[in-house]
């Protein structure tokens, strides 16, 4: 539930009036303690979100449920976190869309997994895979506690399974609308990707660097099943606005990751090749990774290797 009268079992936000935060699990007869005093969770039991409560001592706090762009940046973490402006384009810009199935490799800390779950509805599926039982068991926690779910079970939509995307995909015999890889080599992936989207589905990538921007985008140019692959950034930047003063804030959220996404042609289908040459140099004899198909080693389409 996330409207209503608050209710035990369920997390909320507590904001004072420095900007400071606490999400606490509401427990009836439990209090919460702050330097400003405590706080009886019976006193924020049964009453709507948005109101504001006073402690002991005189501290005075506003009382909402945490918005899931505030979850995530706060959940308890074994991998890094997909942010919200990243979730937030990847659920836009590769459709995710409700009833879809979409396939996650990398799970991290389950931040963008949430995100997959709202998208998708309650007909849709989310599949996750990931390596490491360390990060799988902190991302479960996370989208439990988030989503509210009881103790001993997990989201009805969800399945998370660890184990290698290459390997468990294939085994697991999937096919899916849309397919998320944020893992360090996601051009490993590709074939099993490929095997597993339907038609016209999109495959995207999260990846921190440029050198693994250049080769996964590189790769699925190779590979020849994909349309041209799009990549991109996003920087977000927060205005003072007060009065007569209105400026640029003073903080900004900059780099935080490439996105990456194409579309799966149909089987034996090929994208029409670009009429647009390459820039000089940019598959000269310095680049040693993967090139399309119809670009020769010189850099120009259609010539011959060189012997």
């Amino acid at each position: 539930m996330h409207r209503g009268p608050l209710r035990p079992g369920e997390w909320v936000r507590l904001s004072d009036t420095k900007g400071r935060r606490h999400n606490i699990e509401l427990v009836a007869g439990k209090r919460f303690f702050s330097n400003k005093g405590h706080i009886d969770h019976d006193d924020l039991i049964g009453r709507e979100e948005g109101f504001t409560v006073t402690a002991s001592t005189g501290g005075e706090y506003l009382v909402f449920r945490p918005l899931l762009s505030e979850f995530v940046v706060s959940m308890p973490r074994g991998a890094a976190v997909v942010y919200p402006k990243d979730a937030a384009q990847i659920v836009a810009m590769a459709d995710i869309f409700p009833g879809a199935t979409v396939v996650e490799a990398g799970v991290g800390s389950g931040a963008l997994t949430c995100s997959l779950l709202r998208a998708v509805g309650p007909f849709g599926r989310v599949h996750s895979f990931e390596r490491r039982e360390e990060f799988a068991e902190v991302a479960r926690k996370n989208v439990d506690q988030f989503f509210g779910t009881p103790d001993g079970e997990s989201h009805p939509n969800w399945e998370l399974a660890l184990g290698d995307l290459q390997d468990a995909l294939p085994a697991a015999g999937l096919r899916c609308d849309r397919m998320i890889l944020d893992m360090l080599a996601p051009w490993e992936c590709l074939p099993a990707a490929a095997a597993a989207l339907h038609p016209g589905g999109i495959l995207c990538a999260y990846v921190a660097t440029t050198t693994q921007l250049s080769r996964f985008v590189e790769t699925v140019r190779a590979h020849g099943g994909f349309t041209e692959p799009q990549a991109w950034e996003s920087l977000v930047r927060d205005w003072h606005v007060e009065g007569l003063a209105v400026r640029p804030g003073h903080k900004m959220i900059g780099h935080t990751a490439f996105l990456v996404t194409a579309r799966r042609l149909a089987p034996g289908q090929r994208a029409p090749r670009k009429t647009r040459r390459p820039a000089p140099g940019a598959y000269g004899p310095d680049y040693t990774g993967p090139r399309p198909a119809d670009l020769a080693p010189t850099g120009e389409p259609g010539e011959e290797p060189a012997e």
